[in-house]
């Protein structure tokens, strides 16, 4: 299920992302980033549409993925 991302209080959202960055391990090439650096990245993408928050019931859990990557299931109904 996604969430609206800026429905979310602020102090929530910067730990979700923060979470998010510390998890990935990703690597910058030759500049490396600061952890600021690297949250407001990810707060650009969920601002821009290529990022989006996702809750997994199955998981108990919330993720950041790129939308490109995510096919929400329709409503059963």
């Amino acid at each position: 299920m996604q969430i609206p991302w800026q429905q979310l209080d602020s102090t929530t959202l910067e730990a979700i992302i923060e979470a998010f960055v510390l998890r990935e391990g990703t690597d910058y090439g030759v500049d490396e980033k600061s952890l600021a650096e690297k949250v407001e990245d990810v707060r650009a993408q969920l601002r821009n549409g290529e990022a989006i928050l996702v809750w997994s019931e199955l998981h108990e859990t919330v993720n950041i993925m790129p939308r490109a990557g995510f096919e929400e299931a329709p409503d059963d109904e």
